[in-house]
This record gives C-alpha cells, structure tokens and sequence, in this order.
C-alpha cells in the first residue's frame, strides 16, 4: 500500500510539470534550513530571491504561484520574516491588489466592444503596413487606460475566431461538423499556401498588438500594475504619472511605431506577410453574417460598454477615487445596464485576475523577507548617484526579462523610497530613479515571454498552436523592438531626466 500511495503523492505534487522541476523545488526546500543554520539569514534570503526568480522564469513549466509560495512559507516558519511583516506589505500596496481584483474584471466587460473594434480594423484596412501600425497603436492607447492583459485577449480572441473560420472553409468542413483547428490533415494542398500566408499574417498582428500594450503600458498609472505601485510610492496621480513618465516613455513610442512600420517593410524577423484575397473574402462573410445576427439588445450593450469606457477614461484623469474603485464603478454600470444579473456571469470576470492577485501577496511577501533582511540598500547606496537612473533601468529590464516585472519593480521602488525616508537622496533624484524602474521593467522586458504578463498569456493562450507561434519564435520577433525600445530607454533615463 505504501509504494502506491508514495507514487500517487510524487504524481500530486506540482501537478503535470516535469520530474527534474519537481526535483529542484523540493531540493530548495530540503537546503534552505540548511544554509540557514550554516550560512546565516543574509545569505539564506538571497538564495531564497534567487530560488523564487527560478520559478518564475520555469513559469511555463509550472504556474509560480505554487512553488514561490512553498518558499514562502517556508522563509517564514524559518524566521527570514514575519507574518506582521508580509501583512504591513500587502497593506502598503492595497491600491495594487484592489486594481487588479476590479479594474481587469471591469475591462473584461467591455470585451465585446473591444472586439467588434479589432474585427472592423482587421477587414477595413486592406493595407498590412498600416494594419499592423493601427493594430500597434491601438493596443498601445487602449493598454493605457484599460489592462494589457484584457486587450490582449481580445486580439486573441480575433485571430481564433477568423482562423477557425477559415480553417473550416479550407478544410471543407460545414459549421455544424466538429472538426480540429490545430491540425491540416483535411487541409488540401491547394489552400495550403493561403493558410500558411494567414498564419504568418496573424502571427505578426499578435506580436505587434502584444509590443504595443507594451508601448502604451509605460505610459499611465493603470498601463500595467506595477506603475501603479510605484506611482502609490511616489505619490503620482494618473495626470503627473504621466508627466514624470514622457521624456522616456513618449520617444520610445514614437520608435516602437516606426520599428512595426520598418519590421513590415523590410519584411524582416517574420513580419511582412500579407492576408490572401480568398481568405479575406471568406472572413469579410463571416464578419457580414455575425453583424445581421446582431440584435437591438446587443447594439444597446455595446452603447452602454462605450459609455462606461468614457466613464472610465475621466475617472482615471480627474483621479476621481483609487483605481480599483473606478474598477468597480464600470463593474457596476455595464452589468447594471446590460442585463448581466447572474452570479456566475460575474464570477467569470475574475477568474482572469484572481491568480496573478493571490501570486502578488507571495511577491510581497518575497519583498518582506528582502527588507527585513535588508539585501537590497547596500547596493543601491553602492552606485554613483549619477549612474543610478542607468544602472537601474538596465538592472530592472535584465531581472525583468527572466522573471517578473511586477516583483522586480517591488523590489526595486521599495528600497530606493525606504532611502528617501532616511534622507539619502533628494525628491528630484528620486523621481528620476522612480521614472527608471518603472520604464526598465516594462520596456526591456519585451525581449522575452517571461518578461511580460500579455506575451506570457499570447504564448500560452490557444492561438499559438494553431499559427505556429513558439516560444524561440516570440523571441526573434521581439528582438528588434527590444533592442530600440531598449536602448532608446536607457539613454532617454540616462541624459534625459
């Protein structure tokens, strides 16, 4: 009965990730108290630091939420900080957790608005350099002020539903039958061409529409929840937020636009493919046969949706409460007005976001143990003051890329306000310092899946198998704008601030 029950409890742990992965968590687990006993506390944290920023870069391989919060636990029972510490934590960064328990549900209702939107831009614009221009800058506005993680859904939602439907056309298959989308065994070689030119054709929109939530997430408070938090540590509404953020964040915008106009150009990395004629015809049907279904009920929701989107957009502007608040408030008008009264209906809207919220408490409580241990200040302190902005925004977009922005801007933005609270830095340099981690963590981070949350999901959403769209893929294609964003950033906190 033992040998059973063993396997069954080998098999339970962390689920379906890889026997090697198990390994290594269980092996933290197994040396931390050991190294502590040996090495003292400091040392014992910055493993601990080091261990969760593993789990996060093998996010693939299991969700961090598991793995960094057996860590955690385990830091705690083992004195690296206390429970008191982590709660002061999570009370500090309220206004985080409440904008992303409320502001992504509440976008997650304005879906279909958002949708139609993408679908007329996809089929109205016939030329791909501006298609894929407009797909760039809408996602950058629309990230701005609504969650990257949302607008990105949406587009993917797009790219599912027109694949599908031609996939089934191509496939020779009616609407009725049930068919699989990921494979082209029933595909005949005569649209096989049209459907690999209509893969590379979405794959490009999607990375594009992906880097643009990225160019527009930099930009406000609520473009992506770790500005937020370091808007909440500088004491920036959503107007001055904006303000401190320009001087990087307004230039690298204007280079990401013309980088997708070039990448379409030059036809460079993977992008450049056009949408066939044939298959534009049978999506331009599909497109035509869903707005004749569309019913006065239906219109009237997209009304209120568009209206509750001007809610939102003064509400942010004039800072008329806490983010989260105006979160709920669009919760509020969009179901009050369009009919949706039941409870699971709402319920679905949080599913999106409650996994990343209960996984930001394990990052708090990372950051406890990390200020409690005090890991962070001398390195900081350590680097020339006129270095720091640089220095900063490199460290931040390498961390970032690897693991999480959101933990590393934490990390970062607490330490440097715990040093403007003891008076080792000015107001001014400290603003500069906070403008650096907040355009570090979200510009350089494009380079890879990890780095950001909307490249993470594109990578694991469905859309992915079924346009061929890798992991090493979205690497090489966000190359080039990791380098301009990138670079651009670094010499824009370097000499401009």
């Amino acid at each position: 009965m033992s040998s059973p029950l063993s396997q069954a409890f080998a098999q339970n742990f962390l689920g379906h990730s890889p026997r090697w992965y198990k390994l290594t968590v269980l092996a933290f687990l197994l040396l931390n108290p050991l190294l502590l006993w040996l090495a003292g506390p400091v040392t014992s944290a910055w493993v601990l630091v080091g261990e969760f920023i593993f789990t996060l870069a093998m996010a693939l391989k299991c969700y961090p939420l598991q793995p960094g919060g057996l860590l955690v636990l385990e830091a705690l029972l083992l004195g690296l900080a206390t429970p008191e510490a982590l709660y002061a934590e999570l009370q500090h960064n309220f206004p985080v957790l409440l904008l992303l328990m409320f502001m992504v549900a509440g976008i997650y209702f304005m879906k279909d608005l958002l949708l139609l939107l993408f679908s007329r831009l996809l089929l109205g614009v016939r030329s791909k350099t501006l298609l894929s221009l407009l797909f760039c800058l809408l996602a950058a506005l629309l990230s701005a002020f609504l969650d990257a993680l949302t607008v990105t859904a949406v587009v993917i939602s797009v790219a599912v539903a027109f694949f599908a439907v031609y996939h089934r056309v191509a496939s020779g298959q009616r609407a009725s039958e049930d068919y699989d989308p990921a494979t082209d065994r029933q595909v005949p070689e005569l649209h096989r061409a049209h459907l690999e030119e209509f893969r590379a054709f979405l794959r490009s929109l999607l990375m594009h529409a992906a880097v643009g939530t990225a160019l527009g997430g930099v930009c406000t408070l609520v473009g992506e929840p770790q500005n937020l938090l370091i808007g909440h540590e500088a004491g920036w509404h959503f107007v001055e937020f904006f303000r401190q953020v320009a001087p990087v964040s307004m230039p690298v915008l204007a280079a990401g636009l013309l980088t997708c106009v070039l990448l379409e150009k030059s036809r460079r990395f993977g992008y450049g493919a056009q949408l066939p004629a044939a298959v534009r015809q049978v999506l331009a049907e599909y497109a035509a046969s869903e707005s004749r279904k569309r019913g006065a009920q239906q219109k009237a929701a997209l009304l209120v949706q568009a209206l509750a989107a001007l809610v939102l957009i003064v509400g942010l502007a004039l800072h008329v409460a806490e983010v989260g608040l105006i979160g709920l408030l669009v919760i509020v008008l969009i179901t009050a007005f369009t009919g949706v009264t039941d409870e699971h209906q709402i319920g679905r809207a949080f599913q999106e976001a409650l996994p990343f919220t209960a996984l930001l408490v394990v990052f708090f409580a990372v950051v406890a143990v990390i200020h409690q241990q005090h890991l962070f200040t001398p390195i900081i302190q350590a680097l020339p003051t006129e270095r720091q902005p640089g220095m900063l925004f490199i460290a931040n977009g390498l961390l970032s890329a690897i693991s999480d922005n959101v933990f590393v801007a934490t990390i970062y933005i607490t330490e440097v306000k715990q040093a403007l609270d003891a008076g080792h830095m000015s107001r001014e340099h400290f603003d500069t310092l906070a403008v650096a981690i907040n355009t570090g963590t979200n510009l350089p981070s494009v380079a890879t899946p990890n780095g950001q949350a909307a490249f993470l999901f594109l990578l694991t959403s469905s859309i992915a198998p079924l346009v061929r769209l890798s992991y090493g893929r979205m690497v090489w294609m966000a190359l080039p704008y990791t380098l301009v964003m990138g670079g651009l950033g670094w010499w824009a906190v370097s000499h401009w601030l």
